[in-house]
């Protein structure tokens, strides 16, 4: 999965705005404009379309957890310049502060079955005996999962749902 697609998945799943796209790119203290995010987001064939660098889906993704549970104190974290399926895994994990069993559920409603102990070693560090890369298939049920479980309109979802801030 490329990074646009990724930030147009949770775009859809939340159903942001583009002023609220802006305002996540904020709370991690960095400016983008509204030309900028629709390039983004822009099908790949287009020819204003602008890949999306993992330092800028990283910002992304840490104004994303300062949205979902509050700014810390202090300064930002640094995002990363090289993202890989497990940074972003887990930065959706801490923004949307769901626990191991919260995560397994996610990925039952998009018919994937793991253990604990597999999905563990996705958050894993790297050198880590036990560390496990996370494939693109799991990265893309995680978001699936997500999807019928947060987006409003989604058939199929077991949840009443809530429309986002």
């Amino acid at each position: 999965m490329t990074n646009n697609e990724i930030l147009r998945r949770i775009r859809y799943i939340f159903d942001f705005s583009d002023s609220k796209m802006i305002a996540i790119f904020g709370l991690a203290d960095h400016k983008v404009t509204r030309e900028q995010i629709s390039d983004w987001l822009k099908k790949d064939d287009d020819p204003a379309f602008q890949k999306c660098s993992d330092t800028e889906l990283a910002i992304f993704l840490n104004g994303l957890i300062n949205d979902k549970r509050g700014k810390k104190e202090g300064s930002q974290p640094v995002p990363e310049e090289r993202l890989t399926n497990n940074i972003i895994f887990m930065k959706l994990k801490i923004a949307l502060n769901l626990k191991a069993d919260d995560v397994l559920e996610i990925l039952a409603l998009a018919d994937l079955s793991i253990s604990k102990h597999e999905l563990s070693a996705f958050f894993r560090r790297p050198g880590h005996k036990h560390y496990r890369d996370c494939k693109h298939q799991v990265l893309r049920n995680f978001l699936n999962g997500m999807q019928m479980k947060y987006r409003v309109d989604t058939e199929l979802s077991p949840w009443p749902q809530k429309k986002p801030k």
